[in-house]
């Protein structure tokens, strides 16, 4: 059995892959990954990229825009 390589979608682990052969096998952490549980890829990066398609990145941004005032002559 190969060693088990981590898989991480941005940032944060999805899953473990396994070589079996000539193939890669992904075993899910948690959901939504758990879609691709026992999925077999040609390649590691195969992988990587059908988890990342299942968590999409947050878009929100990680601080809080600040109101800029508006100008005296607008109002």
């Amino acid at each position: 059995m190969s060693e088990p390589l981590v898989v991480e979608v941005w940032g944060k682990p999805a899953g473990i892959v396994l070589r079996e052969g000539n193939t890669f096998r992904f075993h899910a952490f948690a959901q939504p990954f758990s879609e691709l549980e026992g999925a077999a890829f040609s390649t590691l990066g195969h992988a990587r990229l059908a988890a990342a398609k299942l968590q999409p990145p947050d878009l929100r941004p990680s601080v809080t825009p600040q109101t800029t005032p508006t100008p005296n002559w607008l109002s």
